[in-house]
């Protein structure tokens, strides 16, 4: 970086190093860390905090590697009594000491940690924030009152082994442990609706510290299906407030509708839209250098080799606008060796997207392509006709969308694309056979939320 110049240009690698290293979760985790523990000697604190596996389960005092990777779970599993998540019932005075001291634990910092029915009230959140116990996922179980209450009334347990039972959902097989059962104590009708109450007047205050993290699920169901429903949130990373600069890289057949991805992406996040082939056009009619080297190729119909059309891209991405606003590229790169070049040169999409759709409805949407020479507006037979007979009777094809030509691109794409699909493994796949309004609100969700972590 160039102090003395102005604007200061960041180099184009320093994004994805940072992303790939989670350099800006690291730094946002070691301030947290420090306002909560405030440690007279910071420095010393933070190298110990470097030292331990993090929160992001990422052990920083080794190489870092994207591929290691692992979410760390830390979760809290709240709900009302009966509701299947193992109550545990402690004097809130000891909690904050109690707590703090299991989960410094090296278990629980290395393997994460499951905290079961705490905390029942606002007050008890607050005791955990001011320990610095910050879970990443709440899971709030839910059910009607009158379900809990009959699942209460249900509850036996066996006093010579403590196991808990229910007289019509879980009955033990052996007679001898039938006779033994007894009912737990404060499993009334009074006594359970006295502490829903208790729950329901308290459950807003729980609401209103962890709202962002929480998610609620239904227990009035199979036990297998609650947890599957659990298990799928703990395993969703939150977004993160580190700043995230879009580099999008479309892929797909001709007809797939890139372009038209591209402009709807680049026209609501405000990003730069680059379409390869109009960037190599763009430099011949400005006759710049490297244009002039692109122009023998357009007029013999040869394709123009890659170290120029990587000269002129990676002279485009690395403007002040696709730095700092980010970019959505198509058209390139088109086979793994081009891929391999594009990273080479640090320009390394941090979305990639595959648009997919079968060989019948691409040449539906290319071969009945039309265009007016006179206004140079674009119709299609069946989904955008001519308006008047004079503009029909006027209209052209593309020589690119005669049948023939269509099936040589599709030739060459289909024989390339499963190098690029590995290439870019954490790719999304997207059909594309519908409407691009559907397609475009499935990519944006792709976009906002996280990639996910490689365990």
């Amino acid at each position: 970086m160039d102090a003395t110049a102005r604007p200061l240009r960041v180099p184009p690698e320093m994004g994805p190093y940072a992303e790939k290293h989670g350099l800006f979760q690291l730094l946002q985790n070691m301030v947290e860390k420090l306002l909560i523990h405030k440690p007279d000697d910071p420095i010393e604190f933070m190298i110990t905090h470097l030292k331990q596996d993090n929160d992001d389960g990422k052990v920083y005092g080794k190489c870092c590697n994207s591929d290691v990777l692992q979410l760390i779970p830390r979760i809290c599993i709240v709900g009302p009594p009966a509701s299947g998540k193992t109550t545990i019932e402690i004097p809130n005075a000891l909690w904050t000491n109690l707590i703090q001291e299991r989960l410094s634990n090296v278990d629980c910092i290395k393997r994460g940690w499951v905290l079961e029915g705490f905390p029942e009230n606002r007050e008890q959140a607050w005791m955990l924030q001011s320990a610095g116990i910050a879970p990443r996922h709440v899971v709030v179980l839910y059910a009607p009152d009158v379900v809990l209450i009959e699942r209460n009334l249900g509850k036996r347990v066996d006093p010579f082994t403590e196991e808990v039972y229910h007289t019509t959902f879980d009955w033990p097989s052996d007679p001898l442990v039938q006779q033994r059962l007894v009912e737990p104590e404060g499993v009334s009708e009074q006594e359970t609706s006295k502490k829903l109450l208790d729950y329901h007047r308290n459950f807003p205050g729980i609401f209103q510290t962890f709202h962002k993290i929480l998610k609620s699920i239904n227990a009035d169901q199979p036990c297998a299906d609650v947890f599957s429903q659990a298990l799928a949130y703990v395993q969703t990373r939150h977004r993160s407030a580190a700043p995230f600069t879009p580099r999008i890289l479309f892929c797909g057949p001709p007809g797939s509708g890139k372009s038209l991805q591209a402009a709807l992406i680049a026209q609501k996040y405000s990003i730069v839209n680059i379409c390869c082939g109009q960037l190599l056009k763009e430099a011949v009619a400005d006759k710049t250098k490297l244009g002039e080297l692109v122009k023998p190729y357009f007029d013999n119909g040869c394709p123009v080799p890659d170290n120029i059309v990587l000269k002129i891209l990676a002279d485009r991405l690395n403007r002040l606008d696709c730095m700092t606003s980010g970019w959505v590229l198509h058209g390139f790169p088109r086979d793994l060796d081009q891929a391999e070049q594009l990273e080479r040169i640090r320009m390394i999409p941090n979305r990639v997207f595959f648009l997919n759709l079968p060989y019948e409805s691409i040449l539906e949407r290319l071969a009945q392509r039309r265009i007016d020479p006179a206004t140079g507006e674009r119709y299609h037979i069946t989904y955008k006709p001519a308006p008047s007979p004079d503009i029909q009777a006027r209209l052209r094809q593309n020589p690119k969308d005669l049948e023939g030509k269509i099936e040589m691109h599709l030739e060459i794409y289909y024989r390339n694309i499963k190098d690029l699909e590995e290439f870019y493994e954490n790719a999304f796949s997207v059909n594309a056979d519908q409407d691009p309004h559907v397609v475009f609100e499935y990519i944006e969700s792709c976009i906002i939320k996280p990639l996910p972590q490689k365990s």
